[in-house]
């Protein structure tokens, strides 16, 4: 195999989305363990919502038509027939001449059409005064409205947000069947790695900061993480510890070896674990330029750099790619992308799509970014940015002013 034929990012997102399929195994789970999980089936609403007109606002039930031509100075008069209570159902029919307070959510009484607000009219002991005309269903929500009977609530791949969960209780629904939750394994290589919980370190060691970056990332995006310390740059020992990982989890992911040298041995260790192999070694891409990708027995395997920065970034890049399509999750946007304007000149090289960590201003009403200079391997650069800026591959940079595309860093 030879090294670092680069793919480019739209050629490695292709490939992604061409070769990793899903996990097709399901189970049914409590909706109050549903957040962030997959649908595996279409949420069809059974009961309409609001199963009852109701009301938008505080106000009086009316006959609209009977309210036209009212205004400040020439009032219109109904007589205050009643009040409706939250929670009870209004079953006497407004009658023509009246009016009944309704409070927000309450049920719209038979016979009336509209809400007047409380703030456009005057009960004077049992006598309404309306200064404001309203038209037929003005502040009312009708039967089915938000949800009819029969429709789709929710598609089926949708990974559950608080928003959908609270759809999915409004209609009475308890459980929901969902994909697998995802298991990603994660192992560090590298004589000179330690334990990030290392209190003293000797000179050349460097602790795991991948550790907690790369482990968090998986659990941001709803799967479940594994961690299998470090392992020494050792062939054998590296190809049993990984081989023993891939076995238990959906998607393994290396770290500390991507690049061309005398000890580096992921690439060996990446192509023994399984068929058909590594797809992508090397991406023209800044920073993160060896990167390697591989399937192995239907598995994703991820060789990222070692430095912290460019790991993290490549894998919040593809990573959260092939963790989506491995869940189930329906095809969506590669990344959620926001316009900013440059503070300054950003140069980049033609043909490799550069990522530029930014700190995010605000100046009015638009969000300017701020580069953040420094080296691939610089966690500190990470720590001080909100976002990162794209440089497409066919532009030699962007100039301050202008409007870029930019990643949040979440």
């Amino acid at each position: 195999m030879q090294f670092f034929k680069v793919k480019t990012v739209e050629e490695t997102f292709a490939q992604i989305e061409e070769l990793v399929k899903a996990v097709k195994e399901t189970e049914v789970i409590p909706l109050e363990e549903a957040f962030r999980r997959v649908l595996a089936e279409e949420i069809i609403a059974t009961e309409s919502i609001p199963s009852f007109p109701r009301s938008t606002v505080d106000g009086y039930a009316v006959k609209a038509k009977e309210t036209f031509g009212s205004s400040e100075t020439m009032p219109g008069f109904l007589n205050v027939a009643g009040s409706v209570q939250m929670g009870e159902a209004a079953t006497a029919p407004l009658q023509s001449g009246e009016a009944i307070y309704v409070p927000t959510g309450g049920m719209i009484p038979p016979q009336s059409d509209s809400v007047i607000m409380i703030e456009h009219c005057e009960d004077l002991n049992g006598l309404l005064n309306t200064y404001k005309q309203v038209a037929p269903g003005e502040n009312i929500i009708q039967i089915g409205e938000d949800v009819r009977v029969g429709e789709v609530l929710i598609e089926n791949g949708t990974k559950l947000r608080p928003q959908e969960l609270g759809a999915i209780a409004a209609i009475g629904k308890t459980h929901v069947t969902v994909f697998k939750q995802l298991t990603v394994g994660y192992l560090s290589s590298g004589d000179e790695i330690v334990p990030y919980t290392t209190e003293y370190l000797e000179i050349g060691q460097v602790r795991d900061v991948n550790a907690l970056t790369i482990t968090s990332l998986v659990q941001e995006w709803g799967a479940k993480a594994v961690y299998a310390g470090i392992v020494t740059d050792d062939y054998d020992e590296y190809q049993k510890r990984a081989k023993e990982l891939f076995e238990q989890v959906d998607c393994l992911v290396l770290s500390g070896g991507s690049s061309v040298g005398a000890k580096d041995f992921t690439t060996q260790v990446i192509e023994s674990l399984g068929e058909p192999g590594v797809f992508i070694h090397g991406v023209s891409i800044k920073p993160g330029k060896p990167t390697i990708l591989s399937m192995a027995n239907e598995k994703p395997v991820i060789g990222l750099p070692g430095h912290p920065a460019s790991a993290m970034i490549i894998f919040s890049l593809f990573g959260e790619k092939i963790v989506q399509k491995l869940s189930g999750e329906a095809s969506r946007n590669k990344l959620d992308r926001v316009q900013v304007r440059l503070m300054k000149n950003i140069h980049s090289s033609m043909g490799r799509t550069d990522y530029v960590r930014v700190k995010l201003l605000e100046r009015d009403g638009e969000w300017w970014a701020e580069p953040i200079i420094g080296k691939s391997g610089l966690i500190s650069t990470l720590v001080q940015s909100d976002a990162m800026v794209e440089i497409e591959a066919e532009n030699e940079g962007a100039r301050q002013g202008d409007l870029v595309p930019a990643i949040l860093l979440r």
